[in-house]
């Protein structure tokens, strides 16, 4: 749900597909930023024999803007390659791959790292980056864990990359959200349409338990990524806050070759995908404009305030729960435009509003990850991020364990409505609606270091969810 699946296009091709960005100072380090950027969504464990991978014909980006204009001045960018060893075999690996060079292992991946600086000078390539394989069962990757972390790699001067297979850490209840919006928390409560009761209200399904994804991801120091290598303390010093969002690439004309029977890509590379704050696309966008929404670069997102300003979801919940939220409703009839969701999800909120916290881009309105780097990370997180009274959580930046879709879902309900609007009393229900799923919820831990999310599901062990 946050970006699985989240247009008509882009769902037919998954490998181009991001699910989810995080941008969060690291805990464990916190003079650097982790940037994750995931792709491929809903993998089951059990993928031969033919297992996921990340595609040697897309181009992925992780971009920063660091001066509020909505267009990067730093990106890093990917691209994979496969090696087979073997093209007699139709076997993934013909024995136990038990490090990243066995010649068990038939389908290596590897990928070049760029980090380009626009108008300035790109670094120089790293090349040859191991991927590592996905989590097979205990014949095949007998300690996956290890050899997942062999694929950490130490770039220099504090920096860590990672691109391979992680366990979904993105927890929603995707079937009671798109079952008309029926947390299962409120069942009861919901305007069945004349259908009749439901079963009665009780705790979400994760619908991605059980799942793995394929993840992008850097540690970095802070100075690498803001305007004037800024590494501060000052919270409202404009050059502490960073835009993140990640984008996937396809090049414009892709051939068939019968005789040799293979595709190949040439021209120039064309966005087909792009995510930065969770939902955005899945939720805000209409049906109508969500491809065309990626192909955009974020710097032309006033074209979609009207979206936000007035979003659909808002004007669903009075109908679909009678009685619940007619404060929202009041809201809604009134006209006004819902200028905390514009700030929030389009220009990062102004100081002024949240005692000691900013994250101010500037007038630009653009779907930015934006993260305060002179926040220092909270030893004992809120999941419910700012809406708990953390500062370091959602939706400043964005970490593994913050509750997204609950955070969301309650400022959609008017639960941040009264921080432009001293006069609105938000709902009592607006602080309370949730999909019922927390990040108690995820079946494989998140680490307490890079890369963060939790070691892929094994295919023997997890055959199915």
């Amino acid at each position: 749900m946050s970006s699985h699946r989240e247009a008509p296009e882009i769902s037919k091709d998954p490998v181009a597909d991001s699910t989810d960005v995080y941008a969060f100072v690291s805990p464990d380090k916190p003079d650097t930023v982790t940037l994750i950027a995931n792709y491929i969504p809903l993998q089951p464990p059990a993928g031969g024999p033919n297992f996921y991978e990340f595609g040697d014909d897309v181009l992925y980006e992780i971009h920063i803007d660091n001066n509020g204009d909505g267009k990067p001045e730093i990106s890093y960018q990917f691209k994979f390659t496969i090696e087979l060893r073997n093209e007699n075999t139709f076997l993934y690996n013909t024995g136990p791959i038990q490090s990243l060079d066995s010649p068990n292992w038939n389908r290596r991946q590897f990928y070049t790292l760029t980090r380009k600086v626009w108008g300035g000078k790109d670094d120089k390539p790293i090349r040859r980056i191991p991927c590592p394989p996905c989590n097979i069962g205990p014949l095949s990757t007998p300690d996956y864990a290890k050899l997942a972390a062999q694929a950490v790699r130490d770039i220099g001067g504090g920096r860590k990359v990672f691109a391979g297979q992680r366990a979904e850490g993105f927890y929603v209840d995707l079937g009671a959200i798109f079952d008309l919006l029926d947390p299962r928390p409120f069942a009861d409560l919901h305007n069945k349409f004349g259908l009749g009761k439901f079963p009665k209200s009780g705790p979400g399904v994760n619908a991605t338990r059980n799942l793995n994804v394929h993840t992008i991801a850097l540690q970095v120091p802070i100075k690498d990524l803001t305007r004037d290598g800024y590494n501060g303390k000052d919270v409202n010093d404009p050059r502490a806050t960073i835009g993140v969002w990640t984008t996937a690439s396809r090049q414009r004309v892709r051939m068939l070759d019968s005789d040799r029977n293979n595709t190949w890509s040439t021209g120039p590379f064309r966005q087909v995908s792009r995510l930065a704050m969770p939902l955005f696309n899945e939720v805000i966008v209409p049906m109508g404009k969500k491809d065309f929404w990626n192909t955009q670069a974020p710097a032309g997102d006033s074209q979609f305030a009207k979206f936000v300003a007035k979003p659909e979801v808002a004007n669903l919940l009075p109908g679909l729960f009678p009685g619940v939220f007619p404060n929202l409703d009041q809201l809604n009839k009134s006209g006004k435009s819902r200028d905390d969701l514009v700030a929030i999800l389009l220009t990062g909120i102004p100081a002024g509003l949240i005692p000691g916290f900013q994250n101010f881009t500037g007038k630009t309105q653009a779907d930015l990850m934006r993260l305060n780097t002179a926040i220092p990370p909270n030893p004992k997180p809120n999941d419910l991020g700012l809406l708990g009274g953390d500062l370091a959580g959602f939706p400043n930046g964005r970490r593994v364990t913050d509750d997204v879709v609950a955070i969301e879902l309650r400022a959609i309900a008017g639960a941040t409505y009264a921080l432009v609007d001293k006069t609105f009393t938000p709902d009592g229900a607006a602080g309370q609606v949730d999909d019922g799923v927390g990040s108690k919820d995820v079946d494989r831990p998140f680490l307490n270091q890079f890369p963060y999310l939790g070691v892929a599901h094994s295919g023997f062990e997890n055959p199915s969810k």
